[in-house]
């Protein structure tokens, strides 16, 4: 049955069970979450009613963190390794002369570590255990999910570092997948750190593992699939292909469908206006995207020239004079001048909260001055995934 709202709005429902349509979690009385770490660890958790009312517990787990904070002073490694929310740990902010900080998820602001400042020969230390960093000053750990940025002086010089913890943590597909199983493609935005990145990792293994798709990731900064030539488990038997420099993104998602013959390819970080066409591109050869894009919200992809093009695009059109009359509008209009290359745009507010767009309906409302009609997609305080539909959209809720 497909639902239609007063204002023309079709979402698509959830298919059939093992997912219900309020929620999309499988019929069990606690919840199994998995994070996969390394290569061969997995830990199992629960998110069982017993556990703290918010939707984000606190996990325990031996995961991969030590080889991110081998590359940190002593003093630094041991003091994180010991807090007891260290799984609740985002980054590591070590800048030359300053206090170094620690960032948890659910936290504003950081944490300082230490009453020293960073010197230069800590950095030194860290660089020398990274290696190399690439042109867009970002290095990983080669097994890993973890991410070290560099910040540099005039000169070339490493004066700071973000040291990210990457954690491929399984459990968020409940959130979409119902919209997977109809093989539209979908883009994902946010504010950074919001786990756009995991979202698409974790859509990578199910597409290929549960759904026997052919996926092909391309991997730019090598932060859906690791660092090194042989990829995270996390994805599963999805395929990767690395980008040797951020500019050659487009040339690596055409060559993967020219080459590679896949059904699905996923692509995170989707900025550029080559990009954007590349996208438009392997979306009129047939083949599903699923992507993230710089923006909080739809309204930001609207107003980007360089990425209005994923939702459609957007051209000024003026109208003759009965024509206004009859729109009761202006005669120079704004209209979509396309079809969007993703069928679904998803807001993330945050981990747990998303709106659903179904991008035509909604961007054609926006430019008419309406309020389109979304699905609101949440955990309640069990874990559970609750789907409300044709709710009004609220643009401004952060």
């Amino acid at each position: 049955m497909v639902m239609t709202s007063s204002l023309n709005m079709v979402l698509l429902p959830p298919l059939p069970p093992p997912y219900s349509t309020t929620t999309l979690f499988p019929s069990s009385k606690s919840p199994q979450f998995h994070i996969h770490t390394h290569y061969a660890k997995t830990i199992t958790f629960s998110n069982s009613s017993s556990s703290s009312s918010s939707s984000s517990s606190s996990l325990v787990h031996n995961d991969d963190l030590q080889q991110l904070l081998h590359i940190l002073p002593s003093d630094l490694h041991h003091n994180l390794l010991n807090q007891t929310n260290r799984t609740q740990l985002v980054e590591v902010i070590l800048d030359l002369g300053r206090f170094p900080e620690a960032r948890y998820l659910g936290q504003h602001g950081g944490k300082c570590i230490r009453n020293t400042e960073v010197t230069v020969k800590e950095l030194e230390y860290a660089e020398d255990a990274v290696g190399e960093f690439g042109r867009d000053n970002r290095a990983g750990i080669e097994g890993t999910l973890h991410r070290i940025s560099a910040i540099r002086s005039r000169k070339g010089g490493i004066v700071g570092l973000t040291c990210r913890v990457g954690r491929a943590v399984s459990g968020q597909i409940d959130m979409v997948y119902d919209l997977l199983q109809y093989g539209k493609s979908i883009l994902f935005v946010g504010r950074p750190g919001v786990g756009k990145t995991t979202v698409m990792r974790e859509i990578a293994r199910v597409l290929s593992d549960e759904f026997h798709k052919r996926v092909v990731i391309v991997d730019t900064s090598n932060e859906i699939g690791g660092d090194g030539n042989i990829p995270h488990a996390a994805i599963g038997g999805a395929r990767r292909m690395q980008v040797p420099e951020p500019s050659m993104q487009h040339r690596v998602m055409v060559e993967a469908v020219e080459n590679h013959m896949p059904e699905v390819i996923i692509v995170d970080e989707i900025g550029t206006e080559a990009e954007a066409h590349a996208c438009r591109s392997i979306a009129e050869r047939g083949v599903i995207l699923i992507g993230t894009a710089h923006g909080e919200q739809l309204d930001n992809i609207m107003k980007n020239p360089i990425l209005s093009d994923l939702i459609g695009g957007i051209e000024t059109v003026t109208l003759g004079d009965a024509e206004a009359r009859a729109r009761n509008c202006q005669k120079t209009i704004l209209e979509r001048k396309a079809p969007p290359t993703f069928d679904f745009l998803i807001e993330m507010r945050d981990m747990h909260y998303w709106l659903t767009h179904q991008t035509d309906k909604s961007v054609d409302m926006l430019l008419r001055g309406k309020i389109p009609q979304v699905e609101v997609r949440k955990r309640d305080v069990k874990g559970k995934v609750v789907i409300e539909k044709s709710k009004a959209y609220d643009k401004c809720q952060f």
